[in-house]
């Protein structure tokens, strides 16, 4: 999508919401420190949902097993912090980052590797077959969850934020935690990332071509089979780095945690557009805010408030905001 042919109403729709919730809130200070919780929350999520969204655009493929890519990074990231405690327990910020940093690599290259597997020996034979994809992939993740347990243990473990990314910095009245901050800079760098591979690099050229027209790129003699593995690949290691993130805004992880986020996931692909990394952004941020503003404004309806939030979209825009795929 060039530029200029950009439709720049749904860029607005996050706006709308912050100056929306503003005068709901009733102070600034209160509504700031919602607003960047909120932002690292969508943030995070996006991470994990942006390559779920390629992976359905380009692949046609409903993985409800995703969150087992999100439940193992996080778990590996209790590992390896766990055994950097030296670093983990310094009062430096920047030895904390030493040990987040591989702990991240690391949780990635695992939920990559395993993804590779998955794609092979649970999705591969059900190409083409959304009944039998959403089956046989949400038996993957249950398996997968029992593999979590049986080396992990069933119980829930603490993952802590280190001692140097814990702890707020206060804006006059307001209190912004740094985890929060954190977050929303690492979420910023992932999506430049993606977005300059899909429009600078000729893998993101073919990646996006596949999307709104997989036949094509086959006429033109590609080999769309690669490109399904490694977007597949990609997406299951961003499940890996996004579950490091999640398990510590909520300092602990549980072999459930990727079920549990699964269902926000696919909030922000269908508000987004099928395929869309710009649209899955948005959503992710729609949704991080709304499930804190309504966290706070009204908690009771803060479970469906993400829910209502889609349907109110798809009223707007039935294919939701940046569609890319005709399906």
């Amino acid at each position: 999508m060039k530029a200029d042919d950009l439709d720049l109403k749904p860029l607005l729709l996050v706006p709308a919401l912050l100056l929306v919730a503003l005068p709901l809130v009733g102070s600034f200070p209160t509504w700031l420190t919602l607003t960047v919780a909120g932002l690292a929350m969508g943030m995070i999520i996006f991470i994990i949902a942006s390559g779920l969204t390629l992976v359905f655009g380009l692949m046609d493929v409903l993985n409800f097993g995703h969150g087992v890519f999100i439940a193992l990074g996080a778990f590996v990231a209790t590992s390896v912090l766990g055994a950097m405690g030296d670093w983990t327990g310094s009062a430096d910020v920047w030895r904390n980052l030493m040990a987040v940093f591989p702990a991240m690599l690391v949780a990635m290259l695992v939920a990559g590797a395993i993804g590779l597997a998955f794609e092979r020996f649970i999705v591969r034979p059900v190409y083409g077959n959304h009944l039998k994809q959403i089956l046989i992939t949400m038996g993957g993740m249950i398996i997968g969850e029992e593999l979590i347990k049986v080396i992990w243990g069933p119980q829930q473990i603490p993952l802590p934020l280190p001692p140097g990314l814990q702890g707020s910095w206060f804006i006059g009245d307001a209190a912004v935690e740094k985890y929060r901050v954190f977050a929303v800079v690492i979420g910023v760098a992932v999506f430049a990332l993606l977005a300059w591979t899909l429009s600078r690099t000729k893998v993101g050229l073919l990646i996006r071509a596949g999307v709104q027209d997989r036949e094509m790129v086959e006429s033109l003699g590609y080999r769309i089979r690669r490109l399904f593995v490694g977007v597949f690949v990609a997406g299951s290691a961003l499940a890996g780095l996004g579950g490091v993130m999640w398990g510590l805004y909520q300092q602990s992880v549980v072999p459930q945690m990727g079920a549990q986020v699964n269902i926000l996931i696919f909030i922000v692909i269908i508000i987004g557009g099928l395929g869309s990394t710009l649209g899955a952004l948005i959503g992710a941020l729609m949704v991080g805010l709304m499930a804190n503003y309504t966290g706070f404004l009204a908690p009771k309806v803060a479970l469906f408030s993400n829910i209502a939030l889609m349907v109110g979209i798809l009223l707007w825009r039935p294919q939701g905001v940046y569609p890319v795929t005709n399906r």
